[in-house]
């Protein structure tokens, strides 16, 4: 039987995997979870002998079960082939102790290609499967890398059209050129007056308009979401997870079925949700070790329970995890209230009127496989030049922020446990920040010459994604003001009508 999945906020609302795939987002605005988390029907020691390409059709062969093995082989070989800058996909860098599982050789330099990569295809495959003759419309919130990635994974896709916005202050200047210049007749990208999180509301509202939702089925469209909401992006990133684990196995750095620790740099809590399913479909894990920057809104709910969004946004050097509304939670809150969407409901309504929740003592109780602490931006900029002193091995600030919260979680328990942290982002996104941390004496304000720089002393050859930019003309230069983002959607698909996508 098919694995069925169910909004989080009703327990009437079931769909098949690529259904869930195509709404993205349920219409009661909840997310879409599976019914229950399979097991892994094949051992660890047998997956260390496969290839990544392998390893994920057995891993989503478990979750995408209304799609058959031709059409899920087909998408995994499409999304994981040359496009990766190196064989293994996700190789792993040992330094001072840890594990850094690297999630940045795709094209945008960026973990979000992980999933960005492959959901084009799921997409397609999931609307033929439900005859969906509507084009589809990806709209996207991004706090600065799932967007360039989404755009790099839709562009040009027949059927498709995306719209991505971010916050026009939000996010390095190395990441907004990479969307700005994107190709691509049926891309269109906006920075907003705001921030991430109205950037993200903004979408989700959209998202439960029904009226809006007639208005563009009547013209033929119909959304669907590239963010960590869709399901479609939360499977692929389980595959990574499993895939270091086993590389571990194969090297001999540890023995099957030895419990791990995995420490994730987090926003809005997909990246790490997808190591807690990782854990429950059969992963060894003895801690997932949350790690916030100054936003530390998760670190707070871990320590005591509550939930609370008001307060201030603080811009910061990992502009990715500048986050205060961490969306899915919800997935986590929705399994440790025992799948009761009512109560599940009650919380996200809280949070909407007041900013706030609060847990009960049972659900706290339930949440003990997890550790938060958080890095200051100072402590991120020392954790940078730290390392590299010690191994010559530069690392980004978002995987300097895990890195930290690192050392913080050994300081407190002594454990020492083999520890996998996901490095979500090359160093070359984030150049100013980062050559600030090794070398301050390198005085340069123009952000390729940092580039220039930072390969030089890191040895290591700047990323394809980052050098084709260098010289790139500006595609898009659209601002709006919050409000305004439904108004900016309408604009586009009424334009793009004139401009029939290209196919790919």
């Amino acid at each position: 039987m098919d694995l069925m999945y169910s909004s989080t906020r009703s327990c009437d609302i079931k769909v098949t995997a690529s259904q869930a795939i195509l709404k993205g987002l349920a219409q009661d605005g909840g997310l879409f979870v599976p019914d229950s988390l399979p097991k892994l029907d094949v051992t660890l020691d047998e997956l260390s002998k496969l290839s990544y390409q392998e390893v994920a059709y057995e891993v989503m062969k478990l979750f995408l079960t209304d799609f058959t093995k031709d059409e899920l082989v087909h998408c995994i070989e499409c999304a994981y082939d040359d496009k990766f800058d190196v064989k293994d996909i996700a190789p792993l860098k040992n330094a001072d102790g840890a594990y850094y599982l690297e999630l940045f050789h795709g094209k945008t330099a960026a973990f979000k290609d992980m999933a960005l990569s492959i959901l084009p295809y799921l997409l397609t495959t999931s609307a033929k499967k439900n005859n969906v003759s509507n084009e589809i419309v990806i709209l996207t919130a991004t706090s600065g890398d799932t967007g360039k990635a989404a755009l790099a994974g839709f562009a040009d896709v027949d059927g498709t059209k995306i719209v991505v916005f971010y916050p026009k202050d939000g996010v390095s200047a190395i990441q907004e050129k990479q969307m700005v210049t994107q190709q691509g007749e049926n891309t269109f990208v906006v920075g907003i007056h705001g921030n991430f999180d109205q950037a993200q509301t903004g979408v989700k509202q959209m998202f439960s308009d029904k009226k809006l939702q007639k208005e563009l089925e009547d013209a033929g469209f119909q959304f669907s979401s590239a963010n960590s909401i869709n399901i479609g992006r939360l499977v692929p990133q389980i595959v990574y997870y499993i895939y270091a684990y086993t590389r571990l196995i194969k090297t001999g750095d540890i023995k099957n079925d030895e419990k791990i620790n995995i420490v994730v740099p987090t926003g809005n809590f997909g990246n790490i949700l997808a190591a807690y399913y990782a854990m429950n479909i059969g992963l060894p894990v003895n801690k997932l070790i949350c790690a916030s920057n100054e936003n530390k809104v998760l670190f707070d709910f871990f320590s005591n329970g509550t939930y609370d969004r008001n307060r201030e946004f603080i811009l910061t050097s990992s502009p990715s995890m500048d986050i205060l509304i961490s969306s899915n939670l919800e997935r986590l809150i929705y399994r440790i209230c025992g799948n009761d969407a009512a109560l599940n409901s009650e919380f996200m309504e809280s949070l909407s009127k007041t900013g706030e929740y609060h847990i009960t003592d049972e659900m706290r109780k339930q949440l003990s496989d997890f550790y938060g602490n958080f890095a200051t931006e100072e402590e991120t900029a020392e954790e940078i030049k730290k390392l590299y002193d010690k191994t010559g091995y530069v690392i980004d600030t978002h995987t300097a922020v895990a890195s930290c919260v690192y050392r913080k979680y050994k300081n407190d328990t002594s454990d020492d446990t083999k520890t996998i942290i996901a490095s979500t982002a090359s160093p070359f996104k984030f150049s100013n920040n980062v050559m600030r941390a090794i070398a301050p004496e390198f005085e340069s304000t123009d952000d390729f010459e940092l580039v220039d720089e930072l390969s030089k002393l890191g040895k290591v050859k700047i990323p394809s994604g980052i050098e084709e930019i260098r010289n790139a003309p500006v595609r898009h230069n659209t601002q709006c003001d919050v409000d305004k983002m439904e108004d900016m959607v309408k604009q586009f698909l009424t334009q793009s009508k004139k401009s029939p996508t290209s196919k790919r």
